[in-house]
């Protein structure tokens, strides 16, 4: 099982590295860095929203 699970993230390993080959680097990392920044702002959105309720 645990070479199964191995082999799936040297898989997806293998597709970021073709992504960012593909790309370039500088937009890999804007992607990355505005994916993060999505995930606060949604996070930040729920806090808003549930202290609007209260």
């Amino acid at each position: 099982m645990s070479e199964q699970l191995h082999a799936k993230g040297a898989g997806e390993m293998e597709q970021w590295m073709n992504l960012i080959q593909e790309i370039g680097f500088p937009i890999f990392v804007s992607f990355y860095l505005l994916h993060r920044i999505e995930t606060k702002l949604v996070a930040i959105h729920d806090v808003l929203v549930t202290l609007k309720t209260e």
